[in-house]
């Protein structure tokens, strides 16, 4: 048996194509999530980034190319994976039937957490979702649905989390409270996190390291420092108009 890697994520000459689609979703992917580290992977809409996430999460089957998740198939060793990942999305809602903190209690109970209800009361609490614990999620704004989901990633104690837009619908006083409370946390348990983002400015202040898509091709990829230096950009805004203006990256030497 070949050695195992530890890596919470590698992904290797990864390609998806969507039915009677041209151009591949994703062309030849290489990118990897190092321990406890936090990776931004950006890019226009239609970069490819949603498809990623999708084939790390094991819903997608690529038509070449390997995804490994602490050096599993997240496709065939679905067992090894879900229980050392949890995600929270823009765009993947909770079941609005059920009040907050029985979805949580649900989820805890699927995952098998210890001491559940002390956990659920601390992240209720540091999310501030006390007042509406007992709500229908229906009843929920964007904002309050979006923390809810984040309290149900990280109540599983995830070894890799993955975050899709997870601010896009908050107030700044909250998305700032919210970027806090993962960085806090992340740092606390070593947790890796992979993050999509169309705020560049949290993206930079947020991710140790950013990969770049467009049209499914990495055109980048280093720290937000080594990035703005190597593209002469002042800022993540200007680089990210660069790419969705013109789709390439004139590296200045």
């Amino acid at each position: 048996m070949g050695f195992m890697s530890t890596r919470p994520l590698e992904i290797a000459q990864l390609v998806f194509r969507y039915p009677n689609a041209g151009a591949p979703a994703v062309d030849r992917l290489e990118m990897t999530v190092e321990p406890g580290e936090i990776v931004g992977l950006l890019g226009p809409n239609g970069a490819g980034k949603t498809t990623t996430l999708q084939a790390v999460l094991g819903l997608l089957q690529p038509a070449s190319g390997t995804v490994r998740v602490f050096g599993h198939s997240p496709l065939s060793d679905r067992t090894h994976v879900l229980p050392r990942i949890n995600f929270a999305s823009v765009d993947v809602d909770l079941p609005s039937n059920l009040a907050a903190r029985e979805c949580l209690r649900i989820v805890a109970g699927l995952y098998g957490v210890r001491d559940a209800a002390r956990q659920i009361d601390a992240l209720i609490a540091q999310f501030e979702l006390g007042s509406l614990q007992r709500h229908l999620v229906g009843s929920l704004s964007a904002g309050e649905h979006m923390r809810l989901k984040l309290c149900k990633a990280l109540l599983t104690s995830p070894e890799l989390l993955i975050l899709d837009e997870p601010t896009l619908n908050l107030d700044p006083y909250m998305a700032q409270k919210v970027r806090e409370l993962l960085k806090s946390i992340q740092r606390q348990r070593g947790m890796s996190i992979l993050h999509t983002s169309h705020n560049m400015q949290e993206v930079e202040t947020f991710c140790d390291r950013i990969v770049f898509l467009h049209h499914g091709k990495k055109l980048a990829e280093g720290t937000p420092r080594d990035i703005l230096a190597r593209f002469q950009s002042h800022s993540l805004d200007e680089l990210f108009i660069r790419v969705a203006v013109s789709g390439e990256l004139f590296q200045v030497r």
